[in-house]
């Protein structure tokens, strides 16, 4: 077929064109309605779609709905061993508590940290307890010492110390030599050392000392004053 028969065409009688010219018709009907129908139904509906999956999946295909119940699905899925681990802290958190004195028997461990000293012939030149910093469950007090003995009492005394069923640290610790001959417990010369250090001791606060919950703050009202 020619495009000058094209041209030819009566379109008042198409019924009476030959077949091929019907055929070409058709397609150009058939061509145009689909692009009418791309342009004005598909097109708004594919948008649609794209937004939708968008939507679904996020811009980067893990970060929409899908992505947020994946994870939320992910998270459900371990709720009991998140559960279990929480149980386990607070065990952990209790069994340490418990080996905190609670304010009355403080004065009892500063004399069993003194009394451990002395019990290994150190002689205290210092003693003094600093002030307390609370925290949330407990209180920590800093311990000022310095003590004068050999070597071996030295490291014995730190030994009782981390041994005490109550928790307490020596840190900041410096030894220096102060040129003075002593005799150990097996009466051989040794030369005397002082120890300096902060033992930080700790105790279990008060249900009055403990600080309130936060309240949530009231709503603003609305309207009137």
């Amino acid at each position: 077929m020619k495009l000058s028969d094209l041209q030819d065409i009566d379109f008042k009688n198409v019924g009476g064109l030959p077949l091929p010219v019907k055929a070409v018709l058709l397609l150009a009907i058939l061509l145009a309605v689909i692009a009418a129908g791309g342009w004005f139904v598909w097109k708004p509906m594919l948008d649609e779609l794209q937004k939708a999956q968008i939507e679904e999946w996020g811009p980067d295909k893990n970060s929409g709905l899908r992505g947020e119940y994946e994870s939320k699905l992910a998270q459900a899925a371990n709720l009991d061993n998140y559960k279990a681990q929480l149980k386990e802290a607070e065990l952990k958190s209790n069994i340490l508590l418990q080996q905190l004195p609670d304010k009355s028997q403080m004065e009892g461990l500063l004399t069993d940290i003194n009394q451990a000293g002395i019990g290994r012939g150190l002689e205290f030149e210092l003693f003094k307890p600093g002030t307390e910093k609370p925290s949330a469950l407990y209180a920590e007090m800093p311990i000022s010492i310095r003590v004068l003995g050999n070597y071996h009492d030295l490291g014995a005394f730190a030994a009782d110390v981390a041994k005490m069923s109550r928790i307490v640290t020596l840190s900041e610790l410096s030894i220096v030599n102060v040129n003075v001959n002593i005799k150990d417990s097996k009466g051989a010369i040794q030369g005397k050392l002082a120890m300096d250090a902060v033992a930080k001791t700790y105790r279990a606060l008060d249900k009055g000392e403990m600080a309130p919950p936060k309240k949530k703050g009231a709503p603003p009202k609305r309207g009137g004053k």
